[in-house]
């Protein structure tokens, strides 16, 4: 067990702040996503409310990224910029967003319909949405980071979909990619063990086809290599004695 991966009274106190800024910026958020609007006012929309709470966009501080969001619409699968692309009815835009407070990250992600979408739209969201709930409850110490994986595999594959195994969630604090990573695939009892205090993005990122993904001419953008919707649902947790605690709640 790495040292940094476990965090002081005082880190966990500016995680907990950073956590609830970020909760609140995609709360503003996504009251505002309806047809018509682009991703680029919904990106608009969450820089403001971060900078209102006196935070920064966690995504600004890597690499060139320009954007204080990432707006996956239906195929995209993660970090596709923000465009002047009107979100229309029948539509899914997965929201990821992250806050930078006082030195600590947080990180959040929230995948929601636009208008009306069909049964099986609605099914697809609601099995990512779930596995993320159930994978938390597996973030207590003594168990491992392959015990928070299986049961995102399970609960993703089991439902008929398929988890995206390039992509991870991952450690989060001083940094907004930290160790130990958390892949969407894995067996129990395997892989770094879980201590006490430490801070985790645990995400849930799966298409409804074969899981395979392609990066698109932008360079940033990850989208489903056979145009499959996209899934992606993330939250920030501490791991407790009695349990894990979501920083990001959503709201």
């Amino acid at each position: 067990m790495k040292s940094n991966w476990i965090k002081t009274e005082k880190e966990i106190e500016l995680m907990k702040k950073s956590g609830q800024i970020c909760a609140k910026a995609l709360k503003k958020v996504r009251e505002n996503i309806k047809p018509g609007v682009t991703c680029k006012e919904l990106d608009d929309i969450a820089r403001k409310e971060i900078e209102r709470q006196g935070a920064t966009s966690s995504f600004m501080t890597v690499e060139d990224y320009k954007y204080t969001i990432c707006t996956t619409v239906n195929e995209q699968v993660v970090h596709a910029i923000p465009t002047d692309r009107p979100l229309k009815d029948g539509d899914i835009v997965g929201i990821d967003i992250g806050a930078l407070y006082k030195g600590y990250h947080s990180d959040l992600a929230y995948t929601q319909p636009v208008g009306a979408v069909t049964p099986d739209t609605q099914n697809f969201l609601s099995v990512g949405q779930s596995a993320l709930k159930s994978a938390i409850q597996k973030a207590f110490p003594g168990n491992k980071i392959g015990d928070i994986s299986a049961v995102i595999q399970n609960s993703i594959e089991g439902s008929g979909y398929a988890v995206v195994k390039e992509l991870t969630g991952h450690g989060v604090g001083k940094k907004l990619h930290e160790e130990p990573f958390i892949p969407c695939f894995g067996k129990p009892n395997t892989g770094p063990i879980i201590s006490e205090n430490m801070t985790l993005a645990v995400e849930v990122i799966y298409t409804a086809g074969s899981g395979e993904i392609g990066l698109e001419s932008d360079n940033w953008t990850i989208s489903a290599a056979d145009g499959s919707l996209g899934g992606l649902f993330e939250q920030t947790i501490l791991t407790t004695k009695s349990g894990p605690v979501v920083l990001t709640p959503y709201l």
